[in-house]
């Protein structure tokens, strides 16, 4: 009689595991919680099905026949290989030694690496990172590759591939440089000052409105808030002065020690400079629309639990950012 594994009925195999493990028909029964009768019922189907006893009753129990010795390694393997496809796979922290790959500007870098390190060296210390530029990748593609595993940044209605989960909420200040003391800032005096922004991606690179977009994926290249600033000085008899326009934050705090520049930033990122650098913040004359910072991954890696738990250490990373304004 041919075998056909297209209409075999892997519950048998199941229990000639069992019963090959077991060596008896009764703890056969309890380890895949079905009836005597019904493992003997399986057992008869399988061996009709392959013209061979597998099992012969002996007074120390079921010996496997030489084709059942023959086929046991192979159906274990392949059962333990059907398992491990359809259950969860276990994540266990503390014991792994997996890299994961972010995509993340310097500002987002800046106010999370410490924390995040510290959480991860307390939870998961041989796990490694690799945080990779926000700018200058199609960064839709890297995560549709797989070779970016979350990216965080500030992004426009994503594409329905994508997942989102909210980090943190920030809005602008202005910075100068620590030795310059300065009073109330009103629009005619920010009208006076040399202003620094941060863009990642000009006009001629595609960026439209602020946002650049790749393979539907908008991502915001525009690091201020460029319309409540226009807004702001529309009544001024000169429009706001943009002296310099940089690719990155960190270049600032050099730019602004005794220099009559100011920049215009986010806040969490001035309060990381004020503690690093010689710089003060001030606010700015003017409201600032609140700009979301996102995790972005993926759909296909939903609810895997080496992702979800690496989205958790970051979200609790910028739990502080989360409740300070």
């Amino acid at each position: 009689m041919a075998v056909s594994f297209k209409t075999l009925d892997l519950n048998l195999l199941k229990v000639f595991d069992a019963v090959m493990e077991e060596r008896s028909v009764l703890r056969a029964s309890q380890r895949v919680a079905l009836s005597q009768s019904a493992v003997s019922h399986s057992l008869a189907r399988l061996r009709e099905m392959l013209e061979d006893d597998l099992f012969v009753r002996t007074a120390t129990g079921m010996q496997p026949t030489a084709r059942a010795l023959t086929m046991a390694p192979q159906v274990r393997e392949a059962l333990r290989s059907l398992e491990a496809a359809v259950e969860q796979p276990r994540f266990v922290p503390a014991a792994s030694t997996r890299r994961f790959t972010l995509a993340a500007n310097d500002f987002t870098t800046m106010v999370l690496a410490s924390p995040l390190l510290k959480i991860l060296k307390a939870e998961a210390p041989a796990i490694d990172l690799i945080i990779k530029p926000v700018t200058r990748i199609d960064l839709a593609e890297q995560i549709d590759l797989g070779r970016i595993d979350v990216a965080i940044g500030v992004f426009s209605d994503p594409p329905s591939r994508f997942r989102t989960s909210l980090l943190f909420e920030y809005d602008d200040v202005l910075i100068v440089g620590g030795k310059r003391k300065l009073g109330r800032i009103t629009n005619a005096t920010l009208a006076r000052m040399p202003l620094v922004v941060v863009s990642f991606g000009g006009e001629q690179e595609g960026a439209i409105g602020g946002f650049i977009s790749e393979r539907g994926l908008a991502r915001r290249s525009e690091m201020y808030d460029r319309a409540a600033l226009e807004r702001a000085l529309s009544e001024s008899d000169r429009p706001p002065r943009i002296a310099v326009s940089l690719p990155h934050f960190l270049a600032l705090p050099a730019l602004l020690a005794d220099s009559e520049l100011a920049a215009i930033v986010p806040r969490p990122l001035a309060r990381a400079f004020e503690r690093a650098h010689a710089v003060t913040a001030y606010e700015l004359p003017y409201a600032t629309t609140p700009v979301e910072v996102r995790l972005l991954w993926h759909e296909r890696i939903e609810g895997e639990p080496a992702h979800d738990w690496l989205h958790d250490v970051l979200r609790r990373t910028t739990e502080d950012l989360r409740h300070r304004r």
